[in-house]
């Protein structure tokens, strides 16, 4: 119950010390905990997103230094698929066994057309796939509807 919290917190990820140990997290921004209870960590200041599998404070890199600058937010979709949202380039990415592909923002430039986003920090999904988008450098919140296939899909 989250009434009585006298027994029920705990530390599920990092050590109170910023660091870039598996067991340490450096100015971590959004979360997300899939159906098994991992729970995945924007790592912005570490430039990565970390999975802590439940009961294990020891953390995994699965995406890391070289290939996302200062995450705030990260969604595993139900395909597997990381969304990524990338604050300082000003674009989301996603991740899956094609790699990484840029699907919003990929020229790093930030700005108020509609395929730019100007420090974005917060990205989410509804039940039909569209996903929207906290566009923080323009004050507002951005709607990116789902694009479907010639088979529906």
């Amino acid at each position: 119950s989250l009434d009585n919290i006298t027994d029920s917190v705990s530390i599920a990820a990092g050590n109170t010390t910023n660091g870039s140990s598996l067991n340490m997290l450096d100015h971590p921004y959004g979360i997300f905990v899939d159906d098994k209870f991992n729970l995945y960590v924007a790592d912005s200041h570490n430039h990565r997103i970390q999975r802590f599998r439940p009961n294990e404070l020891d953390g995994t890199t699965v995406v890391g230094n070289s290939t996302i600058h200062f995450p705030t937010n990260v969604v595993l979709d139900a395909d597997a698929y990381l969304f990524i949202v990338e604050f300082f380039e000003s674009r989301i990415v996603r991740v899956g066994p094609d790699g990484i592909r840029c699907i919003v923002g990929c020229s790093k430039v930030a700005g108020s057309a509609t395929d730019q986003l100007y420090a974005p920090v917060i990205q989410t999904f509804d039940s039909y796939g569209n996903m929207y988008v906290t566009n923080w450098g323009n004050s507002k919140i951005q709607k990116f509807l789902l694009a479907t296939n010639s088979c529906g899909k």
